[in-house]
């Protein structure tokens, strides 16, 4: 079973993308889905954000939000968080392709917003990345409920530069022109990530 592994900068276009690989019946494990609910009431990262940040977390749940201003107060706590939540989100990825194994699936997509910056692109046989241009993703960005330009800018100061992303990844997936001609791009590229 190949494992591919798809990325880019928030706003760039994973969500549609990861949509034309489950179309193509190809199963897809989204990680930040994954940390949502191990952050939900009863996840598995509950107790342990709530031993970092005991304000954080309420009626059993992290909120979010407060863990956001945390992180903003004292940027040392990032470090802390991803060295508590990634392990867990591996293992729930582990599991997700154990299962896809077990169904003989030809391929399983794992979507890592923080692929390369978390080293996961050597677990991986092939990377998509999905790209589009400066002004194109931030006016989507923007466009968020409660995005502000400088937690754009927050967000964008830990993530690869996109140029960095594109260099290193198997096949770029540009979003910035239509979802038709994106699709369009990789259907074309599926049988080489496929192996075919």
């Amino acid at each position: 079973m190949r494992v591919i592994g798809l990325t880019g900068g928030i706003g760039m276009g994973k969500t549609t993308i990861a949509k034309i690989f489950a179309r193509a019946r190809i199963p897809v494990h989204d990680a930040d889905r994954a940390v949502h609910a191990l952050y939900g009431r009863g996840g598995a990262a509950v107790a342990a954000v709530a031993a970092l940040v005991p304000e954080a977390v309420r009626d059993g749940a992290v909120d979010r939000s407060v863990l956001r201003q945390a992180v903003l107060a004292d940027p040392s706590l990032l470090a802390r968080l991803e060295a508590l939540v990634h392990p867990l989100v591996r293992r729930d990825q582990a599991r997700f392709l154990a299962l896809c194994r077990r169904r003989r699936a030809r391929a399983a997509v794992l979507d890592i917003p923080l692929l390369f910056e978390t080293g996961a692109d050597r677990r991986l046989d092939r990377v998509v990345v999905v790209s589009a241009p400066r002004p194109v993703q931030r006016a989507r960005v923007l466009a968020r409920p409660g995005m502000t330009a400088e937690r754009l800018a927050a967000i964008l100061a830990r993530q690869m530069p996109d140029a960095e992303r594109r260099r290193r990844a198997d096949c770029v997936i540009p979003t910035g022109l239509s979802r038709h001609f994106a699709q369009a791009r990789l259907r074309r590229a599926l049988p080489s990530l496929l192996g075919g």
